[in-house]
């Protein structure tokens, strides 16, 4: 049965269409199209604040960063080696007369002239007058000097090009370039690529707020001894390190039991104060899981039974202004699917843009799989390379409630819905999880 949503609203009009379009089965919404749908909903924050250059580590940039600078600011050596005019070099061997040394933030100020080159080292300025360096490798010194005793003469080869080894003002950003645009995650490149510039604080996005909590009367604080039937609560603690991960401010609201006044009231303190609201347990069809009636009465939201395994049971929609995401109660069924549809919408929301892609490997499976068509199922599996050729092999058992079977993956195995059984040694695609999120 279909819990249709009203149509009162723009966003319970956006549902409805959604529910009654041809291509369109709440019991059974392919993966692809339920990401699809989840971003139609989804516009980023906007608070700002201004963090110096550190504190912006994880954060988005919610302005462009442009560069004051030519980077690099002059031109420069590549190499620790000699600088001089291209046309002094011969076509076999040339000699030149060493004049003086430009060292990385203490240049040679004397331009170079015919028949003469400079020693230089790896980030030193390209004196006025040079235009190639030779690498050290490449050339000799006469310790002995030249007829008259005074000066270095340097020997150098054949095979030289013009411009060699010199790095150009600017050459790798303009002054008033772009270096990085609006919507980039920062990470450690960007913090030292930022400092390179001299910029000492930037605008970043408001971390996003991400309430979740689990439900359910079998659940159990760790700490606390175990009753007949009942479970500790593990979906808390995978939900908090994935969160963690994506830089969310992260509301705990523990454990809420099967009760509609206890979830209701949880609801509404979670919507006041998230832009995300995340369960884990109660949406799938049991007499006990009150969720999905209380969201029908609270917001709006759609239900799904996602064509995947594991993780069939989805929740999507609305609590006031807060977003919301009913994950499945299984463990490894909530991290599936935090992976698959979760991950993208909160960087969306955070205002990342683009998404970081969640690159997708060839790889020889090692083993038989059995699968139906008709759904997509994420196998954890365990890649590796042996001789010279990526392989993957599945963690062992695969069931939703085994959590190890996550712990020991390093990859999904991704089989898409038109797949059936797979053959040991048919080519499968591999969705790497660290760097995932």
């Amino acid at each position: 049965m279909t819990n249709e949503p009203s149509a009162t609203a723009s966003t319970d009009i956006t549902i409805t269409q959604a529910s009654c379009a041809d291509d369109y089965d709440p019991n059974s919404m392919p993966v692809a199209k339920a990401r699809q749908f989840i971003h139609t909903f989804l516009n980023p924050v906007t608070g700002a604040a201004r963090v110096p250059v550190r504190s912006a580590l994880g954060r988005v940039l919610a302005a462009d960063i442009v560069s004051p600078v030519d980077v690099p600011a002059h031109r420069n050596s590549a190499m620790d080696g000699w600088a001089m005019r291209f046309e002094d070099l011969q076509p076999i061997s040339t000699a030149l007369t060493e004049i003086g040394t430009s060292f990385a933030g203490q240049p040679f100020v004397e331009p170079v002239g015919k028949g003469e080159c400079v020693r230089i080292f790896t980030g030193g300025v390209v004196p006025e007058g040079a235009d190639t360096v030779v690498m050290q490798e490449r050339a000799v010194a006469n310790s002995a000097g030249n007829a008259s005793g005074n000066d270095k003469l340097i020997t150098f080869g054949d095979g030289n090009r013009l411009g060699q080894n010199v790095r150009h003002a600017g050459e790798d950003l303009k002054m008033g370039a772009i270096a990085l645009g609006r919507g980039r995650i920062v990470r450690a490149a960007e913090l030292g690529l930022i400092a390179s510039l001299g910029i000492g604080e930037v605008s970043v996005y408001r971390p996003l707020r991400v309430a979740f909590f689990s439900t359910g009367d079998e659940l159990v604080q760790i700490g606390l001894p175990l009753g007949a039937g009942q479970i500790y609560d593990s979906n808390r603690y995978t939900l908090h390190g994935m969160l963690s991960k994506l830089g969310c401010e992260i509301i705990d609201m523990g454990v809420v039991r099967d009760d509609p006044a206890t979830l209701e009231t949880a609801f509404i303190e979670a919507s006041g104060i998230a832009d995300v609201v995340i369960t884990s347990g109660g949406v799938s069809v049991g007499e006990a899981d009150y969720v999905r009636g209380l969201l029908q009465k609270l917001g709006e939201v759609v239900f799904w039974k996602i064509a995947m395994k594991p993780g069939r049971p989805l929740a999507y929609g609305k609590i006031g202004n807060a977003h919301f995401f009913g994950l499945p109660g299984n463990p490894v069924s909530v991290m599936v699917t935090f992976y698959q549809f979760v991950r993208d919408a909160l960087l969306t929301l955070q205002g990342v843009s683009p998404l970081p892609a969640q690159p997708l490997l060839k790889a020889i499976c090692t083993s038989p799989i059995k699968k139906m068509p008709g759904r997509t199922e994420f196998q954890r599996g365990v890649l590796f390379l042996e001789d010279g050729v990526y392989k993957v092999r599945v963690t062992g058992e695969q069931g939703s409630g085994i959590l190890k079977s996550m712990s020991d993956a390093n990859c999904f195995i991704m089989l898409h819905d038109h797949v059936g059984n797979i053959d040991a040694g048919a080519t499968v695609d591999v969705q790497i999880l660290e760097g995932v999120v």
